[in-house]
């Protein structure tokens, strides 16, 4: 298969969504002569560009209504499909999104039932398995940004003219969690320069097993704990690692900050429920969550959803600043586009020379499904 059309779409499942990739990636793709290029209607708009913007970068670009940008050989958009948008493909054409095969089955099933052939951004990984498609830093700092301003806002003598360091636990040791870490030290940093005098610091404690599997350890933990952050991958999504009743042990004004941000799943068998039992998963336009929030109406009857607190959470971190990240994600994602462009993707082998197409091979739907 050869391809010669490439659309992409914008993203309508919230108002806050506002990331399209930046006109940098079509300048790059203007090298391909024989590609048409479609892009939706006020692209970028969102992010302050203009249609002339794109035109500057390539001047070969089409703009075209939101269905047809998905009749194309190859659709590419950061924010899987809907149902609806995947109906609009032709059998055989090529899909790259953030699909998280790990957690969709039963959008995997539909795929293959439409014969799309799909690549997804978040299981693009080289050989040793790192992933070569994403944003960590702005994944992680834009939840500890918000959870940080949150506790400051809401209780400012507890950052403030405060003799014990404000106390961050932080469960995963991925590079998510490492990054949030990070993120921390940097955001301590920030208040230490402006604030030195009245700021009394900031520790990060990351969780081991041998805490967070200990429930009396945990409690220990959690009692002095004002931002828990959950940045876990777990093996057995149908169990939390953060029991609902074990966060009336967090102090009142604790925030729980949900990186991860894995959404309830009741298509699976056992369900798929949350590392912090009970709390629901945020959107770009509501991811500050109150405890009395109708968002907890959603969350399924057979999940403990008694004890709260204030919730930080985003299916969409990386949205928080979008320019930033779509700008990453579009010169990470370009070796791909180019490989797929020149090979096609029928051709792809494993064994290949080319780290990138050995890396293509391991994002597919098939090799998912072969190799877990």
């Amino acid at each position: 298969m050869k391809i010669k059309t490439i659309g992409f779409p914008r993203m309508h499942k919230e108002e806050g969504e506002k990331r399209d990739f930046t006109p940098s990636l079509f300048e790059s793709l203007s090298a391909f002569k024989g590609v048409r290029i479609f892009l939706e209607k006020n692209y970028g708009s969102a992010m302050g560009f203009t249609e002339a913007d794109y035109m500057a970068a390539h001047s070969g670009i089409e703009f075209v209504a939101h269905k047809e940008v998905y009749i194309k050989d190859l659709v590419i958009v950061l924010r899987a499909p809907i149902g609806e948008e995947l109906d609009l493909m032709e059998p055989g054409a090529v899909l790259i999104s953030m699909l998280h095969y790990d957690t969709r089955l039963v959008r995997n099933d539909y795929l293959k039932k439409l014969e799309i052939k799909s690549f997804s951004m978040d299981s693009v990984t080289d050989d040793e398995g790192v992933r070569m498609v994403v944003n960590y830093f702005g994944t992680s700092m834009g939840g500890a940004r918000v959870a940080y301003e949150e506790l400051k806002k809401r209780n400012p003598e507890r950052v403030f003219k405060n003799d014990q360091p404000v106390q961050v636990s932080i469960v995963g040791f991925g590079a998510v969690g490492l990054n949030a870490a990070k993120a921390f030290k940097n955001l301590s940093n920030e208040d230490m320069r402006q604030h030195h005098d009245d700021y009394a610091g900031l520790c990060v404690n990351l969780l081991t097993r041998s805490i967070t599997t200990n429930e009396a350890h945990l409690n220990s933990v959690l009692k002095n704990t004002d931002i828990y952050v959950d940045a876990s991958w777990r093996h057995d999504t149908s169990k939390s690692i953060l029991k609902n009743h074990e966060i009336a042990e967090l102090p009142e004004h604790a925030i729980l900050l949900d990186i991860t941000a894995d959404p309830y799943d009741l298509d699976i068998s056992p369900p798929q429920v949350k590392g912090i039992e009970g709390i629901p998963t945020g959107t770009l336009d509501n991811y500050v969550i109150e405890t009395n929030d109708l968002v907890y109406d959603t969350i399924p009857d057979f999940v403990d959803t008694k004890e709260r607190r204030v919730v930080v959470s985003c299916d969409a971190w990386p949205g928080v600043n979008p320019v930033v990240s779509m700008e990453t994600y579009g010169k990470q994602l370009f070796p791909f586009i180019r490989l797929l462009l020149d090979k096609g993707p029928d051709t792809l082998e494993i064994e290949s020379d080319n780290r990138y197409e050995r890396a293509l091979v391991r994002a597919s739907l098939a090799y998912f499904e072969n190799h877990n």
